[in-house]
Formats: C-alpha cells, sequence, structure tokens
C-alpha cells in the first residue's frame, strides 16, 4: 500500500466529516469504500475496532477517530483557518460544541432516529431533547454567520453531518421548526462544493 488511504462509509457522518477536512486540506489519498457487512481484511488488519472513518497513512500511521484526521488534515494545510488559529476563545468554543455534539446530541440523534430500539420513551421525546442542542446552533448564528465567526470553521464542518442527519429523520418537522438561521446554515452546507465533492458516488 503506497501514500495514504482512508477507509470510509459514504453516509456516514464522521467518515463525512473526515472526507471534507481532507479534501479541504488537499492531502492526496486513495478512498475506499467499505461495505458495513463485509469490511477489508486490510481494514480490518489496522484497525481491529472495525468502524469508519480510518486513516491510514503513508508512513504506517493509522489514524482510527474522525476528528483526529480532522486536525491530521488542518495541520497540513488549513487555507481559510478552520482551526481559529490565534482566537483562543473560537478554539475553546469549537471544541466544547464538538464534545456536547459526540457525546449528547448523538446519542439524542440515534434515540431520535432509531426510536423503536428505545421504547421506553416515545419519540417526540428523544426529538424534543435533540431540538435544545438545535436551539443553542440558532443562537450562535444569531452572532455570527457561521457558528463560531463570520467564516467557517471546525466546528461547522465537524457538526454540520449530524445535524443533515437530525434534520434527515423527519424533513416535514424539521422545516417547521423555529429555526430559520439553522435552516439556512444547513442549507448552504447541503449546497456547498466541498460537501457535494465528497457526496459524489465514485
Amino acid at each position: 500500500m503506497t501514500g495514504h488511504v482512508l477507509y470510509s462509509f459514504r453516509r456516514c457522518p464522521y467518515a463525512m466529516r473526515a472526507r471534507m477536512a481532507l479534501r479541504y486540506s488537499g492531502v492526496p489519498l486513495s478512498i475506499i469504500e467499505v461495505s458495513l457487512k463485509a469490511k477489508p481484511a486490510e481494514m480490518l488488519a489496522c484497525s481491529p475496532k472495525g468502524t469508519v472513518p480510518v486513516l491510514v497513512c503513508a508512513d504506517g500511521q493509522v489514524i482510527e477517530q474522525s476528528l483526529e484526521i480532522m486536525h491530521w488534515a488542518l495541520d497540513h494545510a488549513d487555507p481559510d483557518n478552520w482551526q481559529q488559529t490565534g482566537n483562543m476563545a473560537n478554539r475553546q468554543l469549537i471544541a466544547a460544541l464538538i464534545e456536547e455534539n459526540d457525546t449528547v446530541f448523538k446519542a439524542r440523534l440515534d434515540r431520535y432516529k432509531y426510536a423503536i430500539r428505545y421504547p421506553e420513551r416515545p419519540m417526540e421525546a428523544y426529538r424534543a431533547e435533540g431540538a435544545e442542542f438545535l436551539q443553542r446552533l440558532e443562537s450562535l448564528l444569531e452572532q455570527n454567520a457561521c457558528l463560531v465567526a463570520s467564516n467557517l470553521s471546525l466546528a461547522d464542518m465537524a457538526l454540520a453531518p449530524f445535524v443533515r442527519q437530525f434534520a434527515h429523520v423527519d424533513r416535514q418537522w424539521f422545516e417547521q421548526t423555529p429555526y430559520p438561521l439553522l435552516k439556512q446554515w444547513l442549507e448552504r452546507f447541503l449546497n456547498s462544493a466541498l460537501f457535494i465533492g465528497v457526496m459524489a458516488k465514485g
């Protein structure tokens, strides 16, 4: 194996954000689309956890977490300063938002999307809990065009695939929510050349 290789699954939000950071940074690599029902032996040999994304670097380094892959890519090139270098307050906000997204919101998203697996509460209860995070994002967008600044940051790109997934569980419900700025933000993301590029079927 020569060069960087990313094992990915097109519709996985973790893989989406890794692919976007890698594409944005211009890191040359090969992408291997993984069938979750038949994971490649080469991937499992490098990463026994068996989940995507997994980045196998040309030097043999294996990076198994999407956020670590994003940071690795941005350390190579970050032309629009997604990392908000030089602004400690924004960097702290980015870290806090991603932490909340990846823990609290992701758990609520899973219960909302797969409510039949969690029958102890109605789907609407899980959705209402997830919407608390949407409200926080709406409030942030009242201050800036993007989540932490006027330009895109790591927070926008790390969170958008999960907000997209939450919105798609029930599009009719999402369209009538009182989050106009969040809906515009998500629409810009979905129509961006970067997102369209990483979602194109090879």
